[in-house]
């Protein structure tokens, strides 16, 4: 999950991106018509679009069937449901069960905010296929996002160079340099997606929700959400307590904090996870290329980002590992204990001045391809993250609050606290200090947090459950690392999570798996 506020550059889109991005996306003249009535034409899925990430078209499913994909209508301003519409790309797969055990629709959010859902689903689609039994399985790319009405503020090459700049200054001349480029940033996107940034907030995503529901033609949203995808489920909860079905909820967003309180909690998760990475390298019979103990390995680390700092290293040519990269790249490498090797030999690589894994690390946060094109994934993190949350945090601000920040994490500390000036200029108010999930009258929502997630900190799994209400969120703890616990594959944390999506079998409160 980019930073919302650090994912910024001081370019415009070039006309010829924008046309391309734009083809197919446009708005579309309501014509009175109802649309809980629109009949969605499922065809073969093309390949994502370049906002999308680019790549090729979805494999064939195991039973040789095709990926199908379809576009709902919605409205653009959910304050006028009989203005102008956008067009929302979704994909499905077909229940393969017995028909007469089809439970309906399971939508799925996979996070960012500004994730698209029609990429991430074919690419996990093989860890849910027990869940595909009796479900059909469908995700979308919300409002902003890859093919529906993406928002857009830049060029490749402007990105290129801006996942490059010092995003933790040091000086007055740093600090100047970063707040123009914020600036910048946001006027461009305000030229480019003037449209769309009023109307890309969590709850108009939800809004889409229930409205894809109908479509399909369920009587109840049975939702996984992972990430940010618990904060828009925790939304939807709230606004339609009495349409909820059955609800995951993995990854969890604490829906009670500030932005800033966010950004600390992220601090301390990211910190944390870290520590949890060292400690292992060092554990292991064979000897920790990068530390002789923990603490060292640490020590070393942050001695490499201040050398950056002033020296990069070689990167992918023609671009350098630079200090703001190198941190981006640890921090992916840390979302999942599957790359934990591969953050241990990009560090020894990187100390030998060759910066090519942890670049490779960073372009996989920033949503960067091998061939230089990016996804809109920065530009609608931003762009949501901004038009949900109401308090503008100015330099000032940050510079009052480094202190606690640094303290929290010596390493991650000064680039997730001047992460915060990201909003400021932004030219659509934020809706709220925090998002409202409670949701009275809803049936159990499972909540599912992971003591070593770096981007969602277990604890905000307990809020989640506390702020949906009394009956409602059924909170089940994972001992584990990465970000997340259904894909971790513990059999634990899938057997609860399956009876309950396939048999409606809530485990019991505070359940732990390890």
């Amino acid at each position: 999950m980019p930073n919302p506020s650090v994912l910024r550059a001081a370019v415009t889109v070039s006309a010829l991106l924008l046309t391309s991005l734009l083809a197919g996306c446009s708005d579309d003249e309501a014509e009175d018509e109802d649309l809980t009535r629109q009949q969605l034409d499922w065809k073969d899925c093309p390949a994502p679009s370049q906002a999308q990430g680019g790549g090729n078209a979805p494999s064939p499913l195991p039973n040789g069937e095709e990926w199908q994909c379809a576009t709902l209508k919605v409205p653009r301003d959910w304050d006028d449901p009989d203005g102008d519409t956008v067009g929302l790309a979704m994909i499905r797969a077909r229940a393969s069960g017995d028909e007469n055990r089809r439970i309906g629709s399971l939508i799925f959010n996979f996070g960012g905010p500004g994730g698209s859902g029609v990429t991430a689903l074919p690419a996990f689609g093989d860890d849910y296929a027990q869940l595909r039994t009796r479900y059909d399985l469908v995700s979308f790319d919300p409002r902003g996002v890859g093919r529906s009405a993406p928002v857009l503020c830049e060029n490749d090459q402007r990105l290129d160079a801006f996942f490059q700049q010092d995003a933790t200054p040091d000086d007055a001349a740093e600090r100047t340099e970063l707040l123009e480029n914020v600036q910048d940033f946001n006027e461009a996107c305000e030229k480019n997606s003037a449209k769309m940034l009023p109307h890309v907030r969590t709850t108009d995503a939800a809004r889409d929700m229930d409205l894809m529901r109908q479509v399909l033609d369920d009587d109840k949203l049975h939702y996984f959400g992972i990430s940010y995808g618990t904060e828009l489920g925790g939304v939807y909860a709230h606004l339609f307590p009495a349409n909820v079905g059955r609800a995951v909820l993995d990854a969890v967003v604490d829906p009670t904090q500030t932005p800033e309180q966010g950004a600390l909690g992220q601090v301390r998760g990211f910190q944390r996870a870290l520590d949890n990475f060292a400690e292992n390298c060092v554990s292991k019979a064979e000897d920790c290329p990068i530390g002789d103990s923990a603490q060292d390995v640490k020590d070393r680390i942050a001695q490499l980002l201040k050398d950056l700092d002033s020296e990069p290293v070689d990167g992918i040519f023609p671009r350098e590992l630079t200090q703001t990269a190198a941190t981006s790249g640890i921090a992916q490498a840390l979302y999942s204990q599957e790359f934990w090797d591969y953050l241990t030999e990009g560090l020894d690589q990187a100390y030998d001045g060759n910066g090519q894994i942890l670049m490779l690390l960073s372009d996989t946060m920033n949503g960067r391809k091998t061939n230089g094109e990016y996804s809109n994934l920065a530009a609608a993190n931003v762009a949501i993250s901004c038009a949900d949350d109401r308090p503008r945090y100015d330099a000032a601000h940050v510079e009052r609050r480094l202190p606690e920040f640094r303290k929290a994490s010596p390493l991650f500390g000064d680039y997730l606290a001047w992460g915060m000036v990201g909003c400021v200029d932004w030219p659509v108010p934020g809706a709220a200090d925090h998002p409202d999930v409670s949701a009275p009258g809803a049936p159990p929502i499972l909540v599912v947090g992971n003591t070593g997630d770096p981007a969602t900190p277990y604890e905000g799994a307990r809020k989640m459950a506390q702020a949906l209400g009394k009956g409602v969120g059924v909170e089940l703890t994972y001992e584990g690392q990465g970000h997340g616990a259904y894909d971790s594959k513990n059999e634990c944390v899938r057997d609860a999570v399956n009876g309950y999506l396939l048999d409606g079998k809530v485990p019991a409160a505070g359940t732990v798996c390890r």
